[in-house]
């Protein structure tokens, strides 16, 4: 057996968070990267490749787009996707010296890069020049705590809120996420008053700003720092996720909400259509009438919800965690 040197330090409660946590507690013994300097840190990829260099595995995995300057260890990394080159909002000069100089080459001379989706993969190839079969799709799975079973956020010590009936946003508030396009389509929508939208993460002041010139301050609910068990009661119990995103490499949080059986309602962008498939209603990101329209049509139709849980709940159920470390394990030479 190889000795994988794995990175652990990503793992944490975002999306390559999980996937590192998941995919490496399935890879059997690996070694740790010996310190908890952060993988973005300036000089990391010269104090990495010191750290290859003294520790000598036979391979080091990274599940996030971290990578050494050249060195004799042989690299595999994972580019989940390719946002900050290609939205402009979150790009900046030091982010494309990263990708030009250490990202790109590491990508020229890795022994495979992992990604998430096809969208991704399509993207990585014209981007780095690199050959199709060199980017390994591995997708994302649901963690256990994710499943239509179990208390709603209605019923939890923690959750009380104004709002019995409620719509739910999943994700920060970069950009590409076009959360002002749905509390704008929330305004506009001619839904019942008492419905309310429930967002995660702390709201900034031109957000509030927004929803106060918008009228809706009072039927927004932010909330922080939610366990997986917390998070899987918001999507339980609420009538629908919105996920009306410019940009995903994948779209986890339409994966989650579909294996507790929470219709989702997502932009018919990037790799969204590929992660739901059939299992969503679908509106255009750019355009917030449309999306004022699919919030009304998913708040009032009870069998379209109905319908929609079903199919998602048996499209998740295609997404596992232990297909995607499979997958990870063969591009690592390990099955």
């Amino acid at each position: 057996m190889p000795r994988i040197m794995a990175d652990q330090r990503w793992i944490g409660d975002h999306g390559i968070g999980r996937l590192a946590r998941e995919v490496i507690a399935r890879l059997g013994e690996t070694a740790a990267v010996p310190t908890d300097r952060p993988p973005l840190h300036p000089l990391d990829p010269w104090l990495l490749r010191r750290v290859l260099k003294r520790e000598k595995p036979d391979l080091y995995f990274t599940p996030g787009f971290n990578a050494p300057r050249p060195c004799d260890t042989p690299i595999a990394l994972t580019l989940h996707d390719l946002i900050h080159l290609e939205v402009p909002e979150e790009s900046s000069a030091f982010k494309r010296w990263y990708y030009r100089h250490i990202v790109g080459p590491a990508a020229q001379r890795a022994v495979t890069v992992f990604t998430v989706s096809e969208f991704s993969k399509a993207r990585i190839v014209e981007r780095f020049g690199l050959e199709a079969q060199k980017v390994r799709v591995v997708g994302n799975g649901v963690s256990d705590a994710f499943t239509p079973h179990g208390d709603t956020a209605h019923h939890s010590d923690h959750a009380h809120h104004r709002h019995g009936r409620y719509l739910l946003y999943v994700g920060n508030h970069k950009p590409h996420k076009n959360l002002g396009t749905l509390t704008d389509a929330f305004a506009q929508a001619k839904l019942d008053p008492e419905v309310g939208l429930v967002v995660t993460g702390r709201p900034d002041d031109a957000l509030l700003a927004r929803l106060s010139e918008a009228g809706i301050a009072d039927r927004v609910r932010f909330i922080e720092k939610l366990t997986d068990a917390e998070l899987a009661g918001w999507y339980r119990g609420a009538l629908a996720l919105a996920c009306p995103s410019w940009y995903e490499g994948f779209g986890l949080p339409v994966l989650e909400a579909m294996a507790c059986g929470t219709p989702v309602v997502c932009s018919d962008a990037a790799s969204l259509p590929e992660v739901a498939g059939d299992a969503a209603l679908y509106a255009d990101p750019a355009d917030s009438a449309a999306w004022a329209d699919a919030l009304q049509r998913i708040t009032e139709d009870e069998a379209l919800r109905s319908d929609l849980s079903a199919k998602g709940i048996d499209r998740a159920g295609r997404f596992t965690w232990d297909a995607v470390a499979g997958k990870v394990r063969l591009g690592l030479g390990l099955a």
